[in-house]
């Protein structure tokens, strides 16, 4: 059963971080729409888009899971799955992170190597069996998607000489939600969706990122430093929000739907509170991590379920969102097309005029083309091609 407020949320913010990616290409973004830098205790409106990504796919791994366990896949089958799609995403975010450290004129060069890294990703992971290709192409373009990605990996010029080659960096988007997938879809899989291990599991996480914050006792190097998303909790904590929203949604909706909403809600404004309230001892701070940052986008996590779950589930006014719908159920599609996009620009050096990429022209400029990109993102989907992990 598909939720149209997980779908809904899924899809908005997934518009808006296209949106928000986009900012790159203009000048005179207001300063509350970007992301904060480094240094500085603030959250700009691009440091939410993220957070609030990490906290659906909590959301919707109850209901995942479940579905497949209805169709009698065995436990052991279904964590096979979730691995596969977690190594899936973690090698696609690391191809992604060395596209940004790629040398731009050396080799294939930079863009180049990124266009052929997404026809790569697209030929591994497109739903071939949905799609209307024969089914003895299926493997062909699969393993040329595997070759080019061998290929991609030889032929890297990283750095300043070309002399770096392609390593573990930060793991990029996807390969961050890779990780909060893995640990919290195989905990919630293998004790079959206790609420309780899953409460734990979410103070755990955030004990961990206050740990990681305020001492140095989560600080490895070497190979434990590749898997640092796991024990500095803060990027596996959104997601773990997100599946604990969902499990006590369920079991309080079966007795009183207005206490559900009621506890989701102060769920939320505890969060809220509990952010606020640390920053002066840890600062707001997307790129450092840090506790209070966690603390406030988990509250807006749970709030803004609980607003579209009213609007679109309860009120069933979903009318408004099926612009943005493909980019709900076809999310990986609509994530890699830019990917084709930016380097195509660069290579031809195609440039709109600057008027358009200034201020609140070029940001309504920006927005057009996210909705664009979402428009195609469907047409595809109708077409039936579709990525899938």
């Amino acid at each position: 059963m598909r939720i149209a407020s997980i779908d809904i949320l899924r899809a908005l913010t997934m518009v808006l971080m296209i949106w928000v990616n986009d900012f790159w290409t203009l000048d005179n973004v207001p300063k509350w729409l970007q992301h904060a830098s480094a240094v500085e205790d603030y959250l700009g409106f691009s440091d939410i888009i993220f957070p609030l990504f990490l906290f659906i796919v909590g959301l919707s791994i109850p209901y995942a899971i479940n579905h497949r366990l209805s169709k009698n896949e065995s436990t052991w089958t279904l964590g096979k799955h979730i691995i596969i799609r977690s190594v899936s995403l973690l090698l696609i975010g690391f191809y992604m992170v060395n596209y940004e450290t790629h040398n731009e004129t050396l080799g294939l060069g930079r863009y180049l190597w990124c266009i052929l890294m997404a026809v790569a990703v697209v030929l591994i992971w497109m739903n071939w069996n949905k799609s209307p290709i024969p089914k003895k192409w299926h493997i062909i373009f699969q393993s040329l998607g595997i070759i080019i990605l061998v290929y991609l990996a030889i032929s890297y010029q990283g750095g300043d000489l070309g002399e770096v080659s392609m390593k573990p960096q930060w793991w990029g988007i996807l390969g961050l939600i890779g990780w909060a997938y893995l640990a919290n879809a195989l905990v919630y899989l293998f004790t079959k969706g206790n609420l309780y291990v899953m409460l734990m599991l979410w103070i755990g996480f955030n004990t961990l990122s206050v740990l990681a914050t305020t001492t140095d006792l989560l600080q490895f190097e070497g190979i434990l430093s590749y898997i640092s998303p796991l024990y500095t909790g803060t990027i596996p904590a959104f997601t773990s929000a997100g599946v604990v929203a969902t499990l006590l949604f369920k079991r309080l909706a079966k007795k009183d739907f207005k206490w559900s909403y009621s506890v989701l809600i102060g769920l939320g404004i505890l969060c809220l509170v509990y952010g606020l309230s640390t920053r002066p001892l840890w600062g707001i701070s997307k790129i450092q991590g840090t506790p209070s940052w966690l603390a406030i986008c988990t509250g807006i996590g749970f709030l803004s379920f609980i607003l579209l779950h009213y609007i679109s589930d309860v009120l069933k006014i979903t009318r408004w969102a099926d612009i943005i719908k493909p980019a709900g159920t076809a999310t990986l599609t609509c994530y890699m097309i830019p990917y084709f996009i930016y380097p195509l620009r660069n290579l031809s050096n195609i440039r709109l005029p600057e008027i358009l990429n200034s201020g609140v022209i070029g940001l309504l400029i920006s927005l057009c083309f996210a909705l664009l990109v979402v428009l195609f993102t469907g047409w595809l989907e109708r077409k039936g091609y579709k990525l899938k992990l």
